[in-house]
């Protein structure tokens, strides 16, 4: 079973997962695939057949244009915006107005457990390592590699952050902690880093 706030605006035809609660003034496209567990909030708009993996958080107001796919356990803060045209224009070369032929969908791939800090943007098409974390009010133009964490604009690695979200302590030699878990990493060249036993 899932919760949807009357004031919502949902798709006939999007598939809600158990569990999920959809908040006011929301919107959820045509063909959408969002997972159980799944909590939307205020204001948030999701594009056309974007899919939500389970146990992801969608805060207020973020824009998620499709044709996004979040893997399971992502967060999206509050004000986030995932674009879907490279080279955006209202207008064709010949001043008519654009319609959807004319226009070349690019998607924004956010891997598990990533998270992406409120106000940021990401510049589509890219790709979010899992595991990542983007700082609040970043504009992230590249690729993120799994368990970076980028900040700034345009974003660019400052650290790298474990599970725990939390950055890691450089132990020497290519290797890190999490000082929250405990857990292993070890950095394989320099946009590379893999969780170790």
């Amino acid at each position: 079973m899932h919760k949807i706030h009357p004031t919502a605006d949902v798709a006939i035809n999007a598939q809600i997962g158990d569990g999920t609660t959809i908040w006011h003034y929301a919107q959820v496209r045509e063909d959408c695939i969002v997972g159980e567990n799944v909590n939307i909030g205020r204001g948030v708009y999701i594009g056309n057949g974007v899919h939500i993996g389970v146990n992801s958080k969608i805060q207020n107001y973020a824009l998620l244009y499709e044709p996004a796919v979040l893997e399971r356990g992502v967060f999206i803060g509050p004000g986030v915006i995932l674009t879907n045209d490279e080279y955006p224009r209202a207008v064709n070369p010949d001043k008519s107005q654009k319609s959807g032929n004319d226009w070349n969908l690019v998607g924004v791939t956010i891997r598990e457990g990533a998270s992406i800090g409120a106000g940021s943007i990401c510049i589509a098409p890219l790709e979010i390592g899992a595991w990542s974390l983007v700082a609040a009010g970043s504009t992230v133009t590249k690729n993120v590699p799994a368990f970076a964490l980028v900040a700034g604009v345009p974003a660019k690695r400052m650290s790298w952050v474990g599970r725990a979200g939390i950055p890691l302590t450089d132990a020497g030699a290519g290797k890190f902690i999490c000082p929250k878990t405990g857990a292993n990493y070890l950095e394989r060249d320099i946009d590379t880093l893999v969780e170790v036993d």
